[in-house]
């Protein structure tokens, strides 16, 4: 299956950035995990990661016809207002799910609303790193 991870703003951060909640692992470490199930799974996994809005839409309608199969998303903080990037997501016809490696809803209230999860068939909140896991697996089920 040839599926694509998006990393939004400040997810190449982690490991700097508030480790309550994101912990203290780094991006490498993200990478190198998903890397490993790719290699386990024996599917094709690609991460993108932008900090600007309209390179991850360019990269959401790639997918549209670049055989992408399923998607995994964590839109960082376009979560909360990024029209531009549900409407992307909606254009696209396969699997989607949005993963958040904190609990969303347990933060500050803006946090808890997420306008790019109704264009997604799943969301995983607060799972830290093994969310993007969860995710996959999903991603690999009838």
């Amino acid at each position: 299956m040839k599926i694509l991870v998006v990393n939004g703003p400040n997810i190449n951060m982690l490991g700097k950035r508030d480790p309550e909640f994101y912990g203290n692992r780094d991006y490498n470490d993200l990478l190198n995990m998903i890397g490993d199930f790719a290699l386990k799974t024996n599917n094709q996994v690609e991460v993108f990661q932008s900090n600007h809005e309209g390179a991850i839409i360019d990269r959401l309608q790639d997918a549209y016809s670049d055989g992408t199969e399923g998607v995994v998303i964590n839109p960082g903080a376009y979560t909360h207002y990024s029209y531009a990037i549900h409407d992307a997501l909606e254009i696209l016809k396969v699997k989607k799910i949005e993963v958040h490696i904190s609990d969303i809803n347990a933060r500050e209230s803006f946090r808890a609303v997420s306008v790019t999860a109704p264009a997604c068939d799943e969301q995983i909140v607060g799972e830290g790193f093994d969310g993007y896991i969860h995710a996959l697996e999903m991603l690999l089920l009838p």
